[in-house]
């Protein structure tokens, strides 16, 4: 169950809303149900970004002092056996794998993530006489482990790459965006991912990695706390 609320210091009008809250049929993932709640009432249309992420769209014009959006959604988690650490695809295979150009887009720079020569050589010394990249992708995840603080509320959903660098500590969304930058400046697709993590104290949303092995697909890494998922 996913609940936001909004509410208002006044009326507000005109409000449209895209929401991903949908969570998508994967390997390892089955989606039973989902249904999507929202007041004040308003008609829901709904489509596939480029990205096969599901988008729910709706807009209220009449005056309303606040929003809920609630999400319920039942899902079967199967998660996959973790890869060794030995190496599984070297560099070169990378390049050359046939499904290769699937990944074009999570091999350049994005919104929040910059591909500068700072953190080329920060990728470089981490992975320093890696040949496989696999074994680059795990380096890296503890590298940025390692490198970056956890600190509650020291940055926010719009914080870019660079000002983490500088920092040196944020929260999941950073070392994920890290991680991410790393990875590509090396070659190597790699996505962002945002789900929830469940545990015995609480359950959070939280954000982790996933990199593109040929031969294994996408697999999960999360630098937040240094481990496969």
């Amino acid at each position: 169950l996913h609940r936001t609320r909004y509410t208002y210091a006044s009326p507000v009008r005109d409000s449209f809303n895209d929401v991903r809250l949908q969570p998508v049929p994967i390997p390892g993932q089955s989606v039973e149900s989902y249904l999507l709640r929202v007041l004040p009432a308003a008609r829901l249309t709904h489509f596939k970004d480029f990205y096969s992420n599901w988008i729910h769209h709706f807009e209220i014009i009449e005056p309303h002092s606040y929003l809920l959006i609630e999400a319920s959604s039942r899902v079967t988690t199967r998660p996959p056996a973790p890869l060794p650490d030995g190496k599984l695809c070297s560099f070169d295979q990378m390049r050359e794998a046939p499904n290769i150009e699937r990944c074009f887009d999570y091999l350049r720079e994005s919104r929040f993530v910059e591909l500068s020569p700072e953190a080329w050589k920060l990728a470089v010394d981490a992975t320093v006489g890696m040949t496989d990249a696999w074994q680059a992708s795990l380096a890296l995840m503890r590298f940025v482990n390692g490198y970056l603080k956890y600190e509650a509320r020291s940055t926010h959903v719009h914080t870019h790459m660079n000002e983490v660098l500088q920092q040196r500590r944020g929260v999941c969304q950073d070392f994920a965006h890290l991680m991410i930058g790393l990875c590509r400046l090396l070659k190597i697709p790699a996505r962002y991912i945002s789900g929830y993590l469940a545990t015995e104290a609480a359950s959070a949303t939280h954000a982790w990695v996933e990199v593109f092995v040929p031969g294994h697909g996408w697999r999960g890494l999360d630098p937040t706390h240094d481990c496969q998922i």
